[in-house]
């Protein structure tokens, strides 16, 4: 939509406008460009994959997170009864502490971290859970939840805690 604003704008702005040197034009079309790329084409680039034991969340070239798998108390699907609460993009609403990073609204998982973490993504607020979407969440949900069996107990009260 935004695009689409300073595409007609620049449009506009050219028709109306007497002659520019192509340096002067050149310079709005590269910063398009480069919006263009990075908010219609990295989004494309989503991509979550799961180690032995850590999650790593991407979506485009502005969102990437390493999320230790012991850092993980739950993992769920969520299940919205209105999909039009879900915000699109990397969103962190005020008064929540949610972080969502979702190009769609369906598959979506939903991971609660042990502790909150700030994310550079949502201006340093922190959030306690992360929700995402993925193209087949109850087999990944069911991945981590074994790998976490995987990992080494923790132990709080031991003699050289």
């Amino acid at each position: 939509m935004v695009l689409g604003a300073l595409v007609v704008s620049a449009s506009v702005g050219i028709a109306v406008l007497p002659p520019l040197s192509p340096g002067l034009v050149a310079v709005p079309a590269a910063l398009l460009a480069v919006y263009f790329l990075l908010f219609a084409v990295s989004p494309l680039l989503t991509d979550h994959w799961l180690t032995r034991s850590r999650l790593v969340l991407r979506q485009g070239w502005y969102f990437r997170v390493v999320l230790p798998l012991s850092d993980v108390e739950d993992i769920q699907l969520v299940d919205h009864a209105s999909p039009g609460q879900i915000p699109l993009g990397i969103h962190r609403p005020l008064g929540r502490s949610v972080l969502y990073a979702t190009g769609a609204r369906t598959g979506l998982v939903s991971v609660r971290l042990r502790s909150p973490r700030r994310f550079w993504q949502s201006f340093g607020l922190p959030a306690t859970e992360i929700v995402f979407d993925v193209r087949q969440p109850t087999q990944l949900i069911e991945a981590i939840e074994e790998r976490r069996r995987l990992l080494a107990p923790v132990e709080p009260d031991r003699p050289d805690a």
